[in-house]
């Protein structure tokens, strides 16, 4: 395995911090600044449409820069989106800063990956972006708790902060350590939309957005789920975020050795069955904690197992328009985040914190026939 996979592995567990910070912090966020819960909520939500609308445009925008000056350009951007969110006076400067730093996160996880998938042989194709995507599963088994850590003892500004920090450090360690990439070719958006004309790529891609909604719609607000069905306070809320990240940061790893071992589709299938199961049955676990956390581990697990395998297989049925791929599933996953996130808002309003799993369920089973028609309509072609 080429050693720069390990570097861009670092890169993203930056990113991914700042990404899923705010879901455990928005409660102290919510009373600093004087906004609803749900208005608080809104941050993960204008992140995600952020993030999605802006992998693509970027990607084609910045096509022909050298890859290593354009991450350092690009972290550059990430760090002083960060520090405008520790200088925050109000809600609405914050909102904007969470802008700028999905935007210049788009780019820095398309590059990551991307450069990843390209600089290893074709056999360890699913297991580098297995890798890469463990830097962003890796943010949840150290950054989010310590994060949360920060949090509660110094006000919600310390996170930002360590992340702010751990950005000139990346900065460095791509300036000193990452060799020149040259850019690969890149083609127009019209024509990145345009290859969502095979069915086989649009439901693949669908089933992304979907199982994510269904996984956001829960995550997003975990915090008020297990303060309100379980009771727990800030430790406990920070050793479960631990407990969550170390299961994805394993289901990561796994969706990629799955992947390449016994195939993407049985590997992506038998994970979306598996997470709709465990998020269904969360909400009767919470009478007791042992119960509620073995769930937590297989949703965990599963909820960052599903994209390896998937971003493998949309390169296999388009490897013509695999670097398209990877970027449209990325605004795809975050699409889902973004309307999952929304969703979970306003079950909340109207319902409860606690339905909130239940819907993320129904969408699992959406997620899981958009799948079996994306490939469905390969193994049909494949025949002819």
């Amino acid at each position: 395995m080429d050693k720069r996979v390990y570097l861009l592995t670092i890169v993203s567990f930056v990113v991914g911090m700042v990404e899923l910070i705010i879901g455990g912090i928005l409660d102290l966020v919510a009373t600093d600044l004087g906004v609803s819960l749900g208005q608080a909520g809104l941050l993960i939500t204008i992140f995600s449409i952020t993030f999605a609308i802006s992998a693509p445009i970027l990607s084609v925008l910045t096509a022909k820069i050298e890859r290593k000056r354009l991450t350092l350009v690009t972290l550059f951007v990430f760090l002083i989106g960060n520090l405008i969110a520790v200088f925050s006076p109000t809600y609405s400067v914050l909102f904007i800063s969470r802008m700028i730093s999905a935007a210049s996160s788009s780019l820095l996880i398309v590059l990551c990956v991307v450069m990843a998938a390209n600089i290893v042989n074709p056999q360890y194709r699913a297991r580098a972006i297995g890798i890469v995507n463990m830097g962003v599963s890796g943010s949840l088994v150290l950054g989010i708790p310590f994060g949360l850590i920060l949090g509660n003892t110094f006000g919600w500004r310390a996170p930002f902060i360590f992340i702010s920090i751990l950005s000139i450090l990346s900065i460095a360690g791509i300036f000193f350590f990452m060799g020149s990439v040259a850019p690969t070719s890149q083609v127009s958006l019209g024509k990145q939309l345009a290859s969502l004309k095979n069915y086989r790529l649009l439901f693949a891609q669908l089933t992304s957005v979907i199982l994510l909604a269904g996984h956001s719609t829960l995550y997003a607000y975990l915090t008020p789920f297990v303060k309100t069905t379980l009771g727990l306070g800030g430790t406990w809320i920070s050793i479960i975020y631990l407990i969550f990240g170390i299961s994805a940061l394993s289901g990561g790893a796994l969706g990629g050795i799955l992947a390449d071992r016994y195939g993407e589709k049985p590997t992506i299938l038998s994970i979306i069955v598996i997470f709709g199961v465990a998020i269904f049955t969360i909400p009767y676990s919470t009478f007791a904690l042992p119960v509620f956390l073995i769930l937590l581990v297989i949703w965990g697990m599963m909820s960052w197992a599903i994209t390896p395998p998937m971003q493998s297989y949309l390169m296999g049925v388009s490897p013509e328009t695999s670097n398209i791929q990877i970027s449209l599933n990325n605004s795809a996953v975050h699409l889902g985040i973004a309307f999952g996130s929304l969703l979970g808002g306003i079950v909340i309003d109207l319902s409860s914190v606690e339905q909130t799993a239940t819907v993320g369920g129904l969408f699992t089973i959406v997620a899981l026939c958009t799948c079996l028609i994306s490939m469905g309509k390969w193994r049909k072609r494949a025949l002819i």
